[in-house]
């Protein structure tokens, strides 16, 4: 009987950036989202903590029984945690040894930072002309405010979202959430690493990437700016609507729930009207141009209130698929858990952590056919990696990480 041959296991599928090594110095939201980006597509990124004391993310939000935060587990995922005290020589001459070894550095602090501790993008840049260093502050590395702390809820106001989120006769509040510019900034920075990526293939040579927390939220606002140069309109707060839209907001439901509704043009209004029952609202001479709906703003918006007040949810959202209305569940996260469109495309990630057991994440962004990325750990316990990085990378053996420890450097 002729034996089975053993089968060779499937090699693991193909990563995208698996050949490139990224150092991160960041700390908190924007910089580690930038870094863990790359890292769920294979990139090896290393995180430099302060010894004893780690990323302030580990402490940010809800706390697990490991002793750092969900914030962590979730945004620093696939990272390798090691220990060094940048201020200090020896930290410094640490990270230099890992720069001529990396491709990619990330950092977050106020500008001038690195500088003082002799570290600067110029230096760095010296020692590995293909380092790619991506540098994210509150107002970026120049200009008259370069030098004042920044974070999420501050950009969001001096980038003008935090003015047009609420109601008209309301104080501005917190559009969402505090932190979108840090994700913001952080997607920009990934961006900015792969568009350098490509530049260095035809160059050779790294560069620097400078992003202000508050510049990708400008960069989102729609015609804001050029609304403002060429008519002078300052837009205000208008709670759910939207400008230049109509009806294209938020409506109650007789189940005490809520719908976001978006007529973006005469014909998606004329779809409403048929699944309101009242296809002479879309008639010209009534709100069936946009022109006139914009004149009767809040008696559209109120009309369409009335009729999905009287209806479920549920009968809404059927009604309007059945006319082609674009339309949409106001989801809390409970809801989000329990949706089947949630559940077919895996956007919720489960995974089992020896210290805390299954967590629950958002999955990776973009997907992709033939190289996906992919999550093998959640974020790793403070200077979990220091043997592998310090004595494999760099190759300091054990005596000299013994007094490095004894030192308070690592």
């Amino acid at each position: 009987m002729t034996p089975t041959p053993e089968r060779t296991p499937p090699a693991p599928p193909l990563q995208p950036l698996d050949d490139l090594r990224v150092i991160d110095l960041s700390s908190f939201i924007s910089g580690p989202f930038a870094s863990v980006q790359l890292a769920e597509f294979g990139a090896e990124v290393i995180k430099v903590e302060l010894p004893g004391v780690g990323d302030a993310l580990r402490r940010f939000g809800t706390l697990t029984e490991s002793g750092d935060s969900l914030p962590w587990l979730s945004e620093c995922r696939n990272k390798k945690s090691v220990t060094i005290d940048l201020r200090r020589p020896d930290g410094a001459r640490l990270l230099k040894a890992l720069v001529e070894k990396a491709d990619i550095l990330i950092e977050n602090f106020q500008p001038g930072t690195l500088e003082k501790w002799g570290l600067g993008w110029e230096l760095l840049h010296e020692l590995n002309p293909r380092l790619i260093m991506v540098r994210i502050s509150g107002y970026g590395q120049t200009g008259p405010y370069r030098d004042r702390p920044g974070f999420g809820r501050i950009a969001n106001a001096f980038g003008g979202l935090s003015f047009l989120a609420g109601y008209p006769d309301r104080p501005p509040v917190t559009p969402g959430s505090a932190t979108i510019p840090d994700y913001l900034s952080g997607a920009y920075g990934a961006m900015g690493v792969l568009l350098a990526l490509q530049a260095r293939h035809r160059t050779g040579r790294g560069q620097m990437i400078d992003i202000g927390l508050y510049e990708p939220v400008f960069r989102i606002l729609d015609e804001l700016a050029p609304a403002y140069q060429k008519k002078g309109y300052v837009r205000q707060r208008m709670g759910p609507g939207t400008v230049n839209v109509v009806p294209h907001s938020h409506y109650p439901t007789g189940d005490q729930r809520w719908i976001a509704i978006a007529c973006t043009s005469d014909k998606i209004f004329e779809r409403l009207a048929q699944a309101m029952g009242e296809p002479h609202l879309a008639e010209p001479q009534s709100w069936g141009v946009l022109a006139h709906r914009e004149r009767d703003r809040a008696q559209v918006d109120q009309h369409v209130a009335e009729w999905t007040s009287r209806h479920t949810r549920d009968e809404l959202l059927e009604r309007c698929e059945q006319y082609q209305v674009p339309c949409g569940p106001v989801y809390a996260i409970d809801e989000i858990f329990n949706d089947p469109q949630y559940a077919a495309r895996d956007n919720i990630l489960r995974m089992n952590d020896p210290r805390v057991g299954e967590v629950a994440v958002p999955n990776l962004v973009p997907r992709l056919s033939e190289t996906p990325g992919s999550v093998k750990w959640l974020g790793p316990s403070l200077g979990e990696h220091n043997d592998e990085i310090l004595g494999g990378l760099l190759g300091l053996d054990a005596a000299e990480r013994a007094r490095l420890r004894d030192d308070g450097v690592i």
